[in-house]
């Protein structure tokens, strides 16, 4: 279907567009999915250049799959949330195993990847593969509940009214709805923005449901948890000295990189949980695939068991 939106802000777009390497024609899948797993919860000026280095170390998912978790990891690096950099690769064996090296065009297979949702599924199959799927980030929720339903921002979380709403608009060829869908995605990025939207620069002002209400504002969200002395910053300063060394750290060695014992323990025991820390049989540890032979890491779930007796609780 067309709809009074999509013109203006198709037309807006092929103007206003940034020029980001996964956009490209000539992006492969490969390329998308490596950005799409890269742009959940971090911004795009810190994924292009780590998006290039992978991809020129990695080209394609049978090189990363011929690599080990730890190498992933490491080239990780600091883009954070590193649990991503193991699913990538866990999904780089998948896909070299069961797919011909070629990742899947299909949302339900794209599914069955290690850390790909429903958002990323059809995120991948839209814009590498040209069907038609809602395509739903927080952008888009942003845009639609504004211009649409007339409110600030969308629910805290994704709801069915959403997901109807955001198919009623794709138009019907899938490479256009594409196109609609990261069109959408832009504008909110850019213009429509969650703090201080750009209103006088929307290519769809006139239609704007939230502004013919008068820009009613939102009631205050709680403000983000802060990093600083945070589980999350323990578990990257963790990983920091993995990630320095070539082969497994001793517990005196990863006892500087946190000065609560308490904290660091309970940080290591969630990134073996996680998969993204092994514990060797002399007590030491690595990065996953690095120096210690199958069936001698200490597998997820047995982390809490060991935190109160690992070295670095002490």
């Amino acid at each position: 279907m067309t709809t009074q939106y999509e013109a203006p802000i198709l037309r807006w777009y092929a103007q206003s567009a940034r020029d980001l390497p996964w956009r490209h024609p000539d992006a492969t899948p490969w390329s998308i999915l490596v950005s799409e797993i890269m742009l959940q919860q971090t911004p795009v000026s810190r994924v292009l250049p780590a998006h290039a280095a992978w991809l020129r170390r990695w080209p394609a998912p049978a090189a990363l799959a011929a690599a080990t978790p730890a190498d992933a990891v490491r080239q990780w690096d600091k883009l954070g949330y590193p649990r991503r950099a193991a699913r990538l690769h866990a999904s780089a064996e998948l896909i070299a195993k069961c797919h011909g090296g070629e990742v899947p065009a299909s949302a339900d297979e794209l599914r069955r990847l290690p850390g790909v949702g429903s958002y990323t599924a059809a995120a991948v199959a839209s814009f590498a593969f040209g069907q038609r799927h809602a395509v739903l980030d927080t952008n888009v929720r942003r845009v639609l509940a504004r211009l649409v339903t007339g409110d600030y921002l969308p629910p805290p979380g994704q709801t069915a009214a959403e997901v109807r709403l955001a198919e009623s608009l794709l138009p019907i060829n899938g490479r256009l709805a594409a196109r609609w869908s990261v069109g959408v995605m832009e504008l909110g990025a850019l213009v429509c923005t969650a703090a201080r939207p750009h209103c006088d620069d929307c290519p769809v002002r006139h239609q704007c449901a939230w502004l013919r209400r008068g820009r009613p504002a939102y009631p205050a969200r709680r403000p983000a948890a802060r990093y600083e002395g945070s589980d999350r910053q323990t578990r990257g300063q963790l990983l920091a000295v993995l990630r320095s060394a070539r082969g497994p750290v001793t517990p005196d060695a990863m006892d500087t990189a946190w000065h609560d014992a308490g904290q660091r323990a309970r940080a290591l025991a969630a990134l073996i949980d996680d998969g993204l820390v092994i514990r060797c049989p002399d007590g030491s540890f690595a990065l996953p695939g690095e120096a210690v032979l199958p069936g001698e890491a200490v597998l997820p779930g047995e982390a809490a068991e060991n935190a109160s007796t690992a070295p670095i609780a002490r």
